[in-house]
């Protein structure tokens, strides 16, 4: 699986201008349903939510995977988004999160599930490609540096 399969280019966020873990999740929520019409938005975000509960998804190194399974939706989706200041993501390393990653998946995805969110996580393992995010001017960089990366796996 590539990630370019499942990334929507449309509702990556490159300026994410908020101060906490909900607003970032509203944010990006309502990205991802703008341009995806089978997904809603509100529904998306509760559905975050209540991961979240259970436990952060910001895995460290200025990092987040949130990540749901959303009922009736019928392929993975992603989005990125970035946030120059940090947000307090409660992640396991205590530090600001940078770097947001959404997955989306139908309620009966099983194993797509988990391949898509272990290869994000070896994404973000690589200090190099975190910084290309960093230094990306525009939606077009993070998509060139996301497609490099996903050449190598």
């Amino acid at each position: 699986m590539k990630i370019m399969d499942i990334l929507v280019r449309d509702a990556v966020v490159l300026n994410l201008d908020v101060g906490t873990k909900r607003e970032a999740l509203v944010e990006i929520s309502t990205a991802l349903a703008k341009v995806e019409p089978q997904i809603d938005g509100d529904r998306l975000l509760e559905v975050l939510l209540e991961r979240e509960a259970l436990q952060s998804t910001g895995i460290g190194e200025g990092v987040a995977i949130p990540h749901g399974k959303l009922p009736g939706l019928d392929r993975l989706v992603a989005s990125f988004a970035r946030s120059p200041e940090g947000i307090d993501f409660e992640s396991i390393d205590g530090q600001p999160t940078h770097h947001l990653f959404l997955l989306v998946v139908p309620e009966r995805s099983g194993g797509q599930y988990l391949k898509a969110l272990a290869r994000i996580s070896r994404f973000f393992r690589d200090a190099t490609f975190r910084q290309q995010l960093v230094d990306a001017d525009s939606v077009d960089d993070v998509v060139r540096a996301i497609e490099e990366e996903d050449s190598k796996l």
